[in-house]
C-alpha cells in the first residue's frame, strides 16, 4: 500500500496574506511617521564544496535522517508554495523551477537513487550499463550524474522517504523489488510525486513467469523465507571451486590439473588469476600455468584433455606498461635492472607464447587487450558450454 501523505491545495494561505513574523505593528505608507530600516549585519555566504554535499547528503539519507537543504519553492498558479502534509516541498507534475547557479553546483548533476530490498548488485550493475551508453557526455562533465544506492528497503516507510527525497531533488529512481507490494507502491508513489522511476526486476520476472507458467515468490534474494536450507549444494560446491583455484594458482601443483575444469595459459601479466579467481566464485574449479621463455611446462598441460585449456593473450605494448607498473611495485626500477619490462623481451615472450599456441590448435586464443575480467569471462564460459554441450564451433584457428 502506498503511504497516505497526498499535496492539499485548499489548505494553503495565499502568498499575499502572509504577514510579517514580528510582533510590532506596521505602519502604513501614508502616515508622516517613518521608521528607518535597521541595517542588518552581512553574513558571508560559504561556497559549499559540491563534493562534500553530495556525501554528505548521501550518507544523512542512508541513516534515516531527513534533509533540511533548501531547495527552490514551487508555486501554483496563484502564488502558493506546493507542501506535503509533512512539510516537505515537493514538485508537481509538469512543473518547473529555475535553479541558480549555486543549486546547480551544490546539486553537482542530476540524481539517480538505487534502491533494493536485498543488496542492490543487481539494480546497480544494470544502472552502470546504461551509464556506459553515455559515457561521451559523462566524461566531460556535460551530463554529470550521481548515483545513490539504498539497500535493504524493506519497509514502505522507508521507501516513501526516498521517494519524497528523490522528488525532493528531482533525481531519478531505479527499483528491485520482489515484493510485488512494494514495488506496486514505489510506482504509485513515484507517479503522483512526478518522479522519474523504472522497476528493472518486475516486468522481467512478470515475463518468465508466464513463461514458466508459474508464479513467482515475491521473497528477496536474502529473505529469511528463503534460508531453510542455506549451505547448499551450490555454496558447497563454489566455496570447492575457489580453494582448488586458490591452490592452483600460478602453476602450483600442476599434478592437479587434470581435476581442473578449465585451464588457463598464457605470459605473465595477461590477468590469469583474476580471471580464474571470478570464474571460481561462480563455481568452476580453474588452475592457471604461467608460460615463461626457457623454462619447460609441464607435462601434464599436454595429457589433459585439449578442450578445457584456454590461452590468453595480449597486444605487446599494453603488456609492457603492465609490466612497467609491476615491476615498479617491485622495486625492480632504478639501479635494478630487468629485462622483464623490455620490449624486445616482452615481444619474444609472446612470440614463445604463440608457438605453443600453433602446435597445440585445440586451446581458443582469447586476445584480453582492452577486455574487462568479465568480458574474457562470458567468452571462456560460452566455448567451455558449448564444448560440454557438444554445439557447433567456429574454426578453432580464429583468436576471441
Amino acid at each position: 500500500m502506498i503511504c497516505s501523505s497526498s499535496l492539499h491545495m485548499s489548505n494553503i494561505p495565499p502568498a499575499s496574506s502572509l504577514a510579517d513574523s514580528g510582533s510590532g505593528t506596521r505602519t502604513p505608507a501614508s502616515s508622516e511617521t517613518s521608521y528607518e530600516p535597521q541595517p542588518q549585519p552581512q553574513v558571508q555566504r560559504i561556497k559549499a564544496s559540491p563534493q562534500l554535499n553530495r556525501w554528505s547528503r548521501a550518507r544523512s539519507i542512508r541513516s534515516g535522517r531527513k534533509l533540511d537543504r533548501p531547495v527552490h519553492e514551487l508555486r501554483t498558479k496563484s502564488g502558493s508554495p506546493v507542501r506535503s502534509e509533512e512539510g516537505i516541498e515537493l514538485p508537481m507534475r509538469g512543473s518547473q523551477s529555475s535553479s541558480s547557479e549555486d543549486e546547480r553546483e551544490v546539486n553537482g548533476g542530476k540524481s539517480i537513487f538505487i534502491v533494493s530490498d536485498g543488496t542492490g548488485w543487481t539494480a546497480e550493475h544494470a544502472v552502470n550499463a546504461a551509464l556506459g551508453q553515455f559515457d561521451y557526455c559523462l566524461v566531460d562533465r556535460v551530463c554529470a550524474v550521481n548515483t545513490h544506492l539504498f539497500s535493504g528497503i524493506d519497509d514502505v516507510d522507508q521507501l516513501m522517504e526516498i521517494i519524497k527525497q528523490a522528488a525532493k531533488e528531482g533525481a531519478m529512481v531505479v527499483y528491485t523489488l520482489a515484493e510485488p507490494s512494494m514495488a506496486e507502491s514505489a510506482k504509485q508513489a513515484c507517479q503522483h510525486w512526478g518522479v522519474e522511476s523504472s522497476d528493472i526486476l518486475g516486468p522481467l520476472t512478470d515475463a518468465i513467469g508466464g513463461h514458466l507458467g508459474v508464479s513467482p515468490s515475491g521473497l528477496p534474494r536474502w529473505s529469511p523465507e528463503r534460508e531453510k536450507t542455506p549451505l547448499s549444494e551450490e555454496y558447497f560446491k563454489r566455496i570447492e571451486a575457489i580453494e582448488f583455484t586458490i591452490k592452483q594458482d600460478d602453476g602450483a601443483l600442476p599434478r592437479n590439473l587434470h581435476m581442473a575444469d578449465i585451464v588457463l595459459t598464457g605470459v605473465s601479466r595477461t590477468g590469469k588469476t583474476p580471471l580464474s579467481i571470478y570464474l571460481a566464485q561462480k563455481g568452476y574449479k580453474v588452475a592457471n600455468v604461467p608460460i615463461v621463455m626457457n623454462l619447460e611446462l609441464p607435462k601434464t598441460l599436454f595429457e589433459i584433455n585439449p578442450e578445457k585449456v584456454f590461452a590468453l593473450t595480449i597486444n605487446p605494448v599494453v603488456l609492457q606498461s603492465i609490466r612497467r607498473a609491476r615491476a615498479k611495485t617491485l622495486g625492480f626500477d632504478g639501479e635494478l635492472k630487468t629485462n622483464y619490462c623490455d620490449m624486445d623481451y616482452v615481444k619474444q615472450d609472446l612470440e614463445y607464447a604463440g608457438k605453443i599456441f600453433a602446435q597445440n590448435p585445440v586451446w581458443p586464443v582469447i586476445e584480453v587487450t582492452a577486455k574487462a575480467i568479465e568480458e574474457t569471462a562470458v567468452i571462456v564460459l560460452r566455448l567451455y558450454h558449448d564444448r560440454k554441450n557438444r554445439c557447433s564451433m567456429p574454426r578453432i584457428s580464429k583468436r576471441y
